[in-house]
């Protein structure tokens, strides 16, 4: 066994080496079309856009300033706050713990998962928010741990910054809160500035988005908000499976497992560093189970329960339970490099219609370039995602998009208008069959390897005179 200073080196070694392998994967492997969608915000800010506030789209122009308007540009903060992130686990641990060896066991469980594996390298709003959340998590390990109340307005910042990043971190705000109503220390604290300086800091750097929601007819709470549907019984056991099944695989399925039991373990005790992580666990957990009963909860969401989650089986198997570290790790790890392997060459025989990695990276450059053959006087298409990927492959003022009927979300970005007259032809490039396609011009496949991914027709298509151009790296 490692002493604690030989522990800490590994730690910060394998770190660094794996840091250093997420950028250079980040930079070789193939835009997402929503990492596409967001870079184009990047290229016209604002405090707010129709899916989502803006911090990644702060985040994406912070990075192509630095690496320049190339994936790595555009990904370059994922697997430094990944970096940072697992720092801040490791310091949570200590303090909340009481365990130097449960935070560095935490921070190394929580790098071995699929969902922090692929998330420190794709860019979503899901990763300013987990890195934010984590920040909160640890700033409030440093409250406890010092009673210095001044830790109140970083878990207010954190927060503020973490709302700027994706409405779920209401669920931060709420988890805090319940924390503090739920003890005697905690109301008692409450009865002290501090806390309510905190909140006022977080308002204040969500304030910008809540103007820009006001001015826009609060068209992206509406847009989250409306998610539910009605309560199926078929359909909700349908969608509490995926979700159990999805966070198995994408924690794996060990240290899936040792999170749940970790959880068990400190919910009999009282202290208020459990009491908080069951707070941030328990609460995220219940919104998203009484999700299911109406709609499908997505892959990604539970992403914020993983910092308490992790740390509860750090604190764990660092109280008992060592012989599982090494499994859970070795199992955790092969798995991502799998998911990594599987996203740049196909691996695994999956065709490419069902392949997750394929459906969402393989082909666009291609895509592009076979478009790019059929001369227009501008490229359009009735989805977001493709839409995104022409415009960072095409070159500039060629793709266009238009909202109203077409489009909503593009009425809430403020791009330059189309300067070519109603009624101008160019060319759609659609994959939906209910799609009228009156004049077709011929059709566009996107493959990885032999296998097709998705077929596209491109359509003659008359400007509407609403169009706006995107931008072009």
């Amino acid at each position: 066994m490692l002493r604690p200073g030989g522990l800490i080196k590994l730690f910060l070694a394998v770190l660094l080496a794996l840091t250093a392998f997420r950028l250079i994967l980040a930079a070789i492997l193939p835009l997402a079309p929503d990492e596409a969608y967001y870079w184009l915000w990047s290229r016209h800010l604002q405090a707010g856009y129709f899916d989502h506030p803006p911090m990644v789209a702060l985040w994406i122009r912070a990075g192509t300033d630095l690496a320049g308007q190339t994936p790595l540009g555009i990904r370059l903060l994922g697997p430094l706050s990944g970096a940072v992130g697992s720092l801040l686990v490791w310091s949570a641990g200590r303090d909340l713990l009481g365990d130097d060896r449960a935070g560095l066991i935490a921070a190394a469980l929580l790098n071995a998962t699929i969902m922090v594996g692929v998330g420190a390298i794709i860019m979503t709003p899901d990763t300013p928010l987990f890195f934010f959340w984590t920040a909160a998590v640890a700033a409030a390990g440093r409250l406890i741990a010092t009673r210095d109340s001044r830790w109140w307005l970083v878990i207010g910042l954190a927060a503020g910054a973490a709302l700027l990043s994706k409405y779920t971190a209401l669920l931060l705000v709420a988890g805090i809160g319940l924390w503090l109503l739920t003890r005697r220390d905690g109301r008692a604290m409450l009865r002290t500035v501090w806390p309510w300086a905190g909140l006022g800091l977080a308002f204040l750097v969500f304030l910008p988005n809540l103007i820009w929601n006001a001015e826009h007819g609060w068209v992206s709470f509406f847009k989250q908000g409306s998610r539910v549907t009605h309560f199926d019984v078929d359909r909700a056991a349908q969608f509490f499976a995926e979700l159990v099944a999805g966070q198995i695989g994408l924690a794996t399925p060990i240290i899936f497992a040792l999170g749940v039991a970790g959880l068990w373990r400190l919910a009999g005790r009282r202290d208020p560093a459990v009491s908080l992580l069951l707070w941030l666990s328990a609460l995220p957990a219940a919104v998203f189970l009484e999700h299911v009963l109406s709609d499908r909860v997505q892959s990604n969401w539970p992403a914020v329960i993983y910092p308490a989650a992790c740390l509860a089986a750090g604190g764990l198997l660092a109280a008992r339970g060592r012989a599982w570290l090494a499994p859970a790790l070795l199992s955790g790890f092969a798995l991502t490099a799998l998911v990594y392997a599987q996203a740049l060459a196909g691996l695994v025989p999956i065709p490419a219609r069902h392949d997750p990695a394929a459906l969402q990276l393989a082909g666009w450059r291609g895509v592009a370039a076979a478009v790019q053959a059929h001369p227009a006087a501008f490229y359009t298409s009735d989805e977001y995602g493709p839409a995104a990927e022409l415009a960072f492959f095409l070159p500039s003022d060629v793709v266009a998009e238009f909202g109203g009927g077409f489009d909503r979300r593009w009425d809430f970005l403020g791009l330059p208008v189309l300067n070519v007259p109603a009624g101008t032809p160019g060319i759609l490039v659609t994959r939906r069959a209910d799609t009228p396609c009156p004049v077709l011009l011929g059709t566009v496949t996107r493959a990885r390897g032999g296998g097709i991914v998705a077929t596209y027709r491109l359509c003659r298509f008359l400007a509407p005179a609403d169009g706006v151009v995107l931008p072009h790296p």
